[in-house]
């Protein structure tokens, strides 16, 4: 087990935990998550020894081997594979003795040495590391490319593999969703779930966090409070705890205010049934659960066109691409006020493409494109990041497009995105990738957008600034377009979804659930096939042995998780019928017991709302384990 006593930890004059303490279990999957600069990082360099602590202990099993992603890359010239396989030590350790051997001609030591490689499964390991690529985004002719070709956000993925292939006992992983696409993110839940070690993890995504671990570590003033469940529930458990304080429960009034609001439009506008239900839900958890976030430092709304137009912008017939390459054809799209659109699609397929063409850094190839006399688009995309002045504050950067307006407004605005202070002062050089995106959500609120165009917005933003971009989006009246891996801001955003797939833009008829079954099917239709003419027969059933046999890893976390959900199921029968007992006992509904009566009251309403949601996963859950049997018994039936 992790066990931290006592622990205390200072990074220069500041001081991140203070008599600290937790205790995970062999096994465990946590997410530990903070404010930025809580000491989530340095927690994580302790584990790996490469921080001591200033007092108390950090206690970890001797023998436990301890994998983690790392956030550099210095051999650029290995291969993207080679790369991969460097993770796993013990490997590389027996190919290089083996290597020796052979040299040396040693018979005796070249057999020990190829059992060696045989116990560490080298002789399997190259299709591991190609298959962990392959789940990442890599296609097989970047597997074989030079580290040093790809951008930092492939890196990243490159070392996220590279901590996979590490054969492990404990997994640390440090924002491992930040650079990944959703299709990648669905992959790797689905490795993690499989993990058997023992799992902790750094990441601002809810829905991530969600299905993938089962207790949070909160860092929260220089102590570790530990929370079962995954994020909803902390949300829940910390709600509770914080609604005690008048303070807080004052401000959760006001919150709730907003979100009935909100509830109200999307009920008027629900048209299609699951999608609804689904953002309805989203919705009511957020009202729910605002008590958890009154101490957030965000708080602000993008400010109202002063005109509109519609439609704001018209799209028939085009054709985007860049140069003589088309990566869309025959795209229709009109976008007007109030329009609230996600957008779905393999990487690579053109999501990026199309939102560059809307707002206007591309030019169609061909086709038409209308954009509306009103028309003021606000577009976020992680390259904006980069054109920031260096040089400049957050308070010069808005002074140069409000060159008239008090400074005193502006530093107000600002700090509903948390710039305050000194901050407010200070040259950008030096700020996070988390400070900089804020900057620039900043500097488009101010401009009046009535269409938002983003594109991976929450890309480097925290738990609680994607909560008030989520919040800030809600109210906004313009229309938005919105490319993204974080489910609870599309769940709770958007209220129609663009699928942009095999050269086409299409409306997608179903949730994020839908497509998660969407893309199981894509993979498969789009898996490569061996081609080798020498046996075509031979060829087609070998491919489809391949392909079930991949469906069949597949298969394995989704039969647990639908397991697990029945026990969960049963468990909770079991205390509604012992509540429902109480309910039966006539001596209950006496006057000495009306406390008594109220709390079995108040615990058949929660176990009866938990059922119905479990219920309703759990009911999902089987429906996508059919679909996927199903699959699979037909390549199995095509391959015999």
């Amino acid at each position: 087990m992790i066990r931290l006593q006592n622990l205390t930890l200072q990074r220069g004059p500041q001081r991140l935990l203070e008599d600290a303490e937790l205790t995970l279990h062999a096994g465990h999957k946590a997410g530990l998550i903070g404010a930025n600069g809580a000491g989530k990082s340095s927690l994580f360099a302790l584990m790996r020894g490469e921080l001591t602590p200033d007092s108390g202990d950090c206690l970890l099993p001797a023998d436990w081997r301890i994998a983690h992603m790392r956030q550099e890359i210095e051999t650029l010239e290995r291969l993207a594979v080679d790369y991969v396989l460097d993770g796993d030590l013990r490997l590389r350790q027996a190919q290089s003795d083996l290597a020796a051997a052979e040299l040396a001609q040693d018979g005796s030591a070249q057999a020990r040495f190829h059992a060696e490689l045989d116990a560490a499964d080298g002789y399997t390991a190259d299709a591991r590391a190609r298959k962990l690529l392959a789940g990442l985004g890599f296609t097989n002719e970047q597997m074989d490319r030079q580290v040093g070709d790809f951008s930092g956000g492939w890196r990243m993925r490159l070392n996220l593999a590279q901590a996979l292939m590490c054969p492990s006992d404990l997994l640390l992983l440090d924002e491992p969703t930040n650079h990944l696409d959703l299709d990648a993110i669905l992959w790797l839940e689905d490795w993690l779930k499989s993990y058997t070690g023992t799992l902790l993890l750094i990441s601002h995504d809810r829905d991530f966090l969600d299905a993938v671990v089962d207790h949070i570590a909160h860092v929260e003033q220089k102590k570790i409070i530990l929370y079962r469940g995954g994020y909803s529930a902390f949300e829940r458990a910390r709600a509770e705890r914080l609604a005690q304080q008048q303070q807080a429960y004052d401000k959760q009034q006001v919150a709730r205010a907003h979100m009935e609001k909100f509830i109200a439009r999307f009920r008027a506008q629900a048209t299609k049934a699951r999608q609804a239900q689904s953002r309805m839900k989203a919705l009511e958890r957020m009202e729910e659960l605002s008590a958890a976030h009154v101490d957030s430092p965000f708080d602000f709304t993008f400010r109202e066109s002063d005109k509109i137009s519609s439609p704001l912008l018209d799209m028939s017939d085009a054709r985007l691409g860049y140069g003589e390459r088309a990566v869309l054809e025959k795209v229709k799209l009109q976008l007007t006020p109030g329009a609230r659109i996600g957008l779905l699609g393999p990487n690579g397929a053109g999501k990026s493409t199309l939102i560059k063409n809307l707002a206007g850094e591309l030019e169609p190839l061909s086709g038409r494109l209308v954009r509306g006399e009103n028309l003021i688009v606000g577009y976020f995309a992680q390259h904006q990041l980069d054109s920031l002045d260096s040089k400049a504050s957050p308070l010069l950067h808005l002074q140069r497009i409000a060159p008239t307006e008090r400074e005193q407004t502006l530093r107000d605005f600002l700090g509903g995105f948390d710039f305050r202070g000194p901050r407010l002062d200070e040259p950008v050089l030096n700020f996070s990738g988390g400070e900089k995106a804020r900057l620039a959500l900043a500097l488009i609120a101010w401009g009046k957008p009535n269409l938002l165009l983003l594109d991976e917005p929450t890309n480097h933003l925290d738990l609680e600034m994607r909560l008030a971009l989520t919040m800030a989006l809600q109210e906004f009246s313009g229309a938005v377009l919105v490319v993204s891996h974080d489910r609870h801001l599309l769940k709770s955003t958007t209220d129609d979804f663009l699928l942009v797939a095999d050269g086409l833009v299409q409306t997608f008829d179903g949730d994020l659930e839908d497509y998660a079954r969407w893309l199981v099917d894509y993979r498969l239709r789009n898996a490569p096939v061996n081609n080798t003419p020498v046996n075509p027969d031979k060829t087609d059933k070998k491919a489809q042995r391949q392909q079930a046999a991949a469906l069949r890893q597949q298969l394995a976390p989704h039969k647990r998780e639908a397991d697990k959900l029945e026990r969960d199921l049963g468990t909770l029968h079991e205390k509604l019928s012992t509540v429902e007992a109480g309910l039966a006992d006539s001596t209950n509904y006496d006057a000495a017991n009306k406390d008594k009566l109220r709390d079995l009251l108040a615990d058949q309403a929660k176990l009866k709302i938990r059922e119905a949601e479990l219920e309703e996963t759990w009911m999902e859950a089987l429906e996508l384990l059919e679909l996927l049997e199903s699959m699979q018994a037909e390549l199995e039936a095509l391959s015999s």
